[in-house]
């Protein structure tokens, strides 16, 4: 496979920082989904009367759907199994996606910028494949070169397989690669993997490190900004 990294005359053409490949989280950073997820939750565990919190919530942004019904499991006492669970919440989420929520700020003209300077993007997610598609079928402008869903790796966020992926799937390298992500799970995956970071907290904090730079909302993402990461 050919891995693309910008080469010196690149540079000379004014286009070498632009990073090889634009790798997307999808939760909480494109689509306003969070909300969402938090509604089925509390849903789902007061039916089995138990209660659920923000904070239990936030404790889970970004996890793969084991994990999360795993906990939600145990947090209602076993009364219901995590693949049970797992089964009430892909189902709901899925009606609950093709309502299309809202994409995040920036999203729409940070794609298009993209798309028009010809730099590959890839959608990243803990979601399952099902979700993945329910939720953009709304969004006929967002397309993406490769999609890695949850169900497609063996290993998730924080492990860096599903942005090695990513990256191999578009022929990249993925320290070339620019990777945006809204949760510290995310980020630890792509930053294990050698992404660029550009990290748009949603519902926890994150920190500016190296190799990672942290932003209000993709709407202070452009061109200009992706260049001065690889300059």
């Amino acid at each position: 496979m050919t891995v693309f990294a910008p080469s010196d005359s690149a540079f000379d053409r004014g286009t070498a920082a632009l990073p090889a490949a634009a790798l997307f989280d999808m939760d909480g950073l494109l689509i306003d989904t969070e909300p969402l997820w938090f509604s089925i939750e509390t849903e789902i565990l007061t039916e089995f009367g138990a209660s659920w919190t923000e904070n239990d919530h936030a404790s889970l942004v970004g996890s793969s759907l084991a994990v999360a019904t795993a906990y939600l499991s145990k947090r209602c006492d076993g009364r219901a199994s995590a693949s049970e669970i797992a089964d009430l919440l892909m189902s709901r989420m899925a009606v609950a996606l093709h309502d299309a929520p809202p994409l995040r700020p920036g999203v729409t003209t940070l794609v298009g910028e993209l798309d028009s300077a010809g730099v590959p993007k890839a959608l990243v997610s803990s979601s399952a494949r099902t979700l993945i598609d329910a939720a953009l079928v709304g969004f006929t402008d967002l397309t993406f070169d490769a999609v890695v869903a949850g169900d497609a790796v063996t290993n998730h966020k924080p492990h860096p397989e599903p942005y090695l992926t990513a990256a191999a799937m578009l022929g990249a390298d993925p320290r070339w690669c620019v990777a945006f992500e809204d949760s510290p799970t995310g980020v630890a995956s792509a930053g294990a993997a050698g992404c660029m970071v550009v990290a748009v907290p949603s519902v926890v904090a994150i920190d500016p490190a190296d190799r990672r730079v942290v932003v209000r909302s993709l709407e202070e993402v452009d061109l200009d900004l992706l260049r001065s990461l690889f300059h």
